[in-house]
């Protein structure tokens, strides 16, 4: 099972921050959004690192709340943790244990933000496709449906 099967609700989740953008915007961004982090994207699109609401709140708290004119690439984690399309589920939920990290971003092969996955959409998926192997599994070896 790949990262693309999981791609429609990831792509719909994604929020996409410029790195000069103050971070009050980041906080209207993700205000209403399940998304729990902004991908900041340079001028090309590119992804250079992500903002949680976790860093919005922390850096907002620490200047004039809503009047706060810090910028983006301030708050933002440069070392970020991705995927790509082709990746296997198996391997980003690997990922996703050894990180500690609930979401991750899905970039394209110019390193542009596609999509942003959750660690419980990951998780979901594989088990609803480790249940459907067992099922099969026990199909073949009681015999049904090859009679």
């Amino acid at each position: 099972m790949l990262v693309s099967a999981l791609h429609p609700g990831a792509r719909d989740r994604l929020v996409v921050i410029g790195q000069d953008e103050p971070l009050t915007q980041a906080a209207r961004l993700l205000g209403n959004r399940e998304a729990g982090l902004a991908v900041v994207c340079d001028a090309e699109g590119r992804m250079i690192g992500v903002v949680s609401k976790t860093d919005i709140v922390a850096r907002i708290c620490s200047c004039s709340g809503s009047s706060c004119q810090e910028r983006v690439c301030v708050a933002m984690t440069t070392n970020v943790y991705s995927c790509v399309m082709g990746d296997s589920l198996d391997g980003v939920w690997s990922r996703i244990k050894a990180s500690g990290y609930k979401w991750f971003p899905v970039i394209d092969d110019m390193h542009r933000p596609i999509g942003l996955l959750n660690a419980r959409d990951v998780l979901e998926k594989l088990l609803m496709d480790k249940d459907r192997e067992e099922s099969l599994l026990l199909d073949y070896v009681m015999g049904i449906g090859y009679q």
